[in-house]
């Protein structure tokens, strides 16, 4: 976790920097940088650190590293966004003192977007998602096929505020016939307030309810972020401090989000 940090620092200063000899992002650029339905390619870093767990031991953290891949197609009308996640996490140790931990890849994911709604200030789109066993661990996933659905909405209320949200579901359908099986949404409500130069504070925690297992998650945020852009290149740079307000069971009590997002224009 301090070495993402020092890096997301370490490139803000650079790219502060570097961005001070660029044109800054437009209205509509700043308005866009966080859209997750945007018209544009976009690449995403994203992290969360969760150093306490409800239910854990109080050595116990797990780590979410998420790469991101957006792709318009169709002039716009459906977006793409695959997901694939890097996990860490350790629970103490065993009886004979011998560590808990595990790292790999974690199950990936995909959604398919199509905007019914689409215009300069509001933007909705609804369509299918299915996450994949791809874990290298049996505790890094859930050894299930899984599909749903995601719903997206991005409402552009002013140059200052915009907001909106993503929920997704998703359950089993196929997979190791040992593990149990998965019944879940996630929802995350979403608000953007423009301080000027870039700057704008940011609230995007999400919401977690997992049905099979009775136990759920809901997260309170406040954040920070920061977009540049350098050529033809929007970054959004931020870090968000999660605290959960209601769960039950084993779930996040304390989560850091930061993220490095990039949107490249035609």
């Amino acid at each position: 976790m301090k070495t993402i940090l020092l890096l997301l620092v370490s490139f803000f200063i650079f790219m502060t920097s570097y961005a001070q000899e660029q044109q800054g992002p437009s209205a509509e650029e700043l308005a866009k940088a966080n859209n997750p339905l945007a018209e544009m390619n976009a690449l995403n870093f994203q992290n969360y650190y969760i150093p306490h767990l409800s239910e854990a031991p109080e050595q116990a953290y797990i780590n979410n590293f998420w790469m991101r891949y957006v792709q318009p197609f169709a002039k716009g009308k459906f977006i793409m966004r695959a997901s694939v996640p890097l996990v860490s996490n350790s629970f103490g140790t065993d009886q004979q003192g011998i560590p808990l931990s595990n790292s790999g890849l974690g199950d990936a994911n995909v959604f398919v977007s199509y905007n019914f709604i689409s215009g300069a200030d509001k933007t909705i789109g609804i369509g299918p998602l299915i996450a994949a066993p791809t874990a290298s661990n049996s505790a890094l996933g859930s050894g299930k096929w899984q599909a749903g659905f995601a719903f997206v909405a991005f409402i552009v209320q002013s140059p200052k505020l915009q907001l909106g949200s993503l929920i997704t579901w998703q359950a089993s359908f196929a997979g190791d016939s040992d593990r149990d099986n998965t019944n879940l949404s996630a929802v995350q409500p979403f608000i953007f307030w423009q301080l000027g130069g870039g700057t704008y504070l940011r609230s995007a925690s999400i919401w977690v309810f997992d049905f099979a297992k009775k136990q759920y998650h809901v997260p309170f945020s406040v954040g920070i972020g920061k977009v540049l852009k350098v050529n033809k290149t929007v970054f959004n740079i931020f870090v968000e401090p999660q605290y959960s307000i209601l769960h039950k069971g084993t779930q996040p009590q304390l989560q850091i989000f930061t993220g490095l997002n990039m949107q490249f224009a035609k």
